[in-house]
């Protein structure tokens, strides 16, 4: 009975193992910057083939704007990205192609935030409990890509921990196919992300990651990412 119960044991814990998010590996590079926002600019919903068409005084007008109104409510705590709800988005100086994306975020009550990969909306983060945006699928949890037309938009599985708690997630962009996991779960399999700006097309093959929110404080910790 003993040896019985010990099994159970162990295989309860392979199991909890193999379902928790990928462990950061070592040569993932962390995209959080001592005590300032260097190696992050401004930006906003906008198409990023329409910004990379722009001029560069065009393109330089619309980052330096974007830039200094970032740097009014966004601030760095510690080892923490904070946002006070308000503003632009803030955005990698860099672009990506292919990555793997770990990161750890935290809402308020009634939170709305969101991650654009390459630029595109996006990786929908929000208060489950908000009745108000219970019509647009907020009960059904964070983590999928809500932004989809043709393909799925919905997570698979409600992993929200509440809110003032801190949430772990990884995610995986290969080409325009998406994995997430959220707490541990899956959430998006391998879904296409849909060009939200030309929905006849793909989404380009670098572009920057945006960090967004919607009127209430979000906070962001542990970035971390690894190019494939």
């Amino acid at each position: 009975m003993q040896l019985r119960i010990h099994t159970i044991a162990l295989l309860a814990f392979l199991f909890v193992a193999c379902q928790s998010t990928p462990r950061i590996p070592e040569d993932a590079n962390s995209l959080l910057p001592p005590l300032s926002l260097a190696g992050w600019v401004g930006g906003t919903t906008y198409d990023p083939g329409k910004l990379a068409d722009s001029s560069a005084e065009q393109r330089d007008a619309l980052l330096a704007e974007w830039t200094a109104s970032a740097r009014q409510h966004w601030r760095v705590e510690g080892d923490e990205l904070v946002s006070d709800g308000h503003g632009p988005h803030l955005v990698t100086a860099r672009d990506f192609g292919d990555f793997e994306l770990w990161l750890d975020w935290q809402l308020l009550p009634h939170g709305d935030s969101g991650i654009f990969l390459r630029g595109y909306p996006q990786v929908q983060l929000w208060d489950p409990a908000n009745e108000k945006e219970w019509g647009n699928g907020s009960n059904q949890g964070s983590g999928a890509l809500w932004n989809n037309q043709t393909y799925e938009r919905f997570p698979l599985a409600l992993a929200d921990l509440p809110t003032g708690q801190w949430n772990e997630m990884y995610v995986k962009l290969v080409g325009d196919v998406v994995t997430v996991e959220l707490n541990g779960q899956l959430v998006v399999d391998r879904v296409i992300l849909e060009n939200y700006f030309h929905r006849d097309q793909s989404i380009r093959s670098r572009g920057p990651i945006h960090l967004q929110t919607h009127g209430t404080e979000t906070r962001f910790r542990n970035l971390y990412l690894r190019e494939l």
